[in-house]
């Protein structure tokens, strides 16, 4: 079983805060709530499984390139569909890690720097 995405402060990213990625990526795009919500659940697993058993650092570009592709892969949906969805739900999270890193300065900070 996959553990749970984990957010900025180290705890699991709870239904609450996927839910409301899902509305602005629904808004945003013109899929069903359903779809986007299968994309993006899909996505932040993959992202969690990764986080958990890999070491290694990636740049945004290729974390969202292999995202898009497992995703595409376990849920069979066209390309374009997931790129868009996992795209904009990737503008959210960059808005709230921005948010977040001004309204809590230092929380965000590698801490090996």
């Amino acid at each position: 079983m996959l553990k749970s995405p984990r957010n900025c402060e180290g705890q699991a990213v709870t239904e609450n805060e996927i839910n409301r990625a899902v509305q602005y990526v629904t808004a945003t795009t013109s899929y069903g709530r359903e779809t986007v919500a299968q994309i993006i659940r899909t996505g932040l697993a993959e992202l969690a499984a990764m986080a958990a058993s890999s070491s290694r650092h990636f740049t945004r570009e290729t974390l969202l390139e292999y995202v898009c592709y497992w995703t595409i892969k376990r849920t069979a949906l066209p390309e374009p569909m997931v790129r868009e969805v996992l795209g904009c739900a990737g503008r959210w999270l960059d808005e709230l890690y921005e948010t977040l890193a001004h309204e809590h300065q230092g929380l965000l900070q590698d801490p090996d720097q």
